[in-house]
C-alpha cells in the first residue's frame, strides 16, 4: 500500500491536519457567504479569501510550513507562521487605516455640505416668513427660470399638436 502524501505516521498529526483543513474550509465558506449576503464588500473579501486559501494550502500541504520557514530563514516552522501572520496583520491594519482616513475625510466634507445647505434653507425660510420674499439663492432662480421656460415650451408644443378639428 502506498502512503498518501497527506497522511502521517502519527495519528495526532493527522487529526490536527484534518481539523485545520475543516477550520480553513469553514472560514472560506463564511467569507463567501458574507459576500453573497452583501455584508462584506468584495474589495475586502479578496483579502480574506486569500488568507483563507493560504490557510487551506498550509493545512493540506504538510511540508509547506517547513518550506516557508526555510525560505524566510527561520529555524522553527511555527515561528515562520507567526512571522507571516504578523506581516499580514500589519498589511491589513495599514489598509484599514487608509480606508478609515479616506472615509473620515469624506464624512467631514459631507457634514460641511449639509451645514451649508441647511443654512441656505434656513435663510430662504426666514425670507419667505418675513413676507418680503427676499432674494432667492441663485440656484433657485435658475431652477425656477428653467421650469418656467420648460412649461412654456411644453404648452406651445401642446398647442401645435392639437388636432385641427378640436
Amino acid at each position: 500500500m502506498i502512503p498518501l502524501p497527506l497522511a502521517a505516521a502519527h495519528e495526532v498529526g493527522t487529526k490536527a491536519q484534518i481539523v485545520a483543513v475543516i477550520v480553513a474550509g469553514i472560514f472560506l465558506g463564511v467569507v463567501l457567504e458574507l459576500v453573497r449576503r452583501r455584508r462584506l464588500v468584495e474589495r475586502y473579501a479578496l483579502l480574506w479569501m486569500l488568507a483563507a486559501v493560504a490557510m487551506l494550502v498550509l493545512a493540506v500541504w504538510r511540508d509547506g510550513l517547513k518550506t516557508l520557514a526555510d525560505a524566510v530563514g527561520v529555524h522553527s516552522p511555527p515561528n515562520a507562521l507567526f512571522l507571516v501572520a504578523l506581516g499580514v496583520v500589519f498589511i491589513l491594519l495599514l489598509h484599514f487605516s487608509i480606508a478609515t482616513s479616506r472615509l473620515s475625510e469624506e464624512t467631514k466634507i459631507l457634514a460641511q455640505e449639509v451645514a451649508r445647505l441647511d443654512a441656505e434653507a434656513r435663510a430662504a425660510r426666514e425670507g419667505s416668513a418675513n413676507g418680503d420674499g427676499g432674494p432667492a439663492p441663485a440656484a433657485e432662480d435658475a431652477a425656477a427660470e428653467d421650469a418656467g421656460s420648460a412649461s412654456a415650451a411644453a404648452a406651445e408644443q401642446s398647442q401645435r399638436q392639437k388636432p385641427v378639428g378640436a
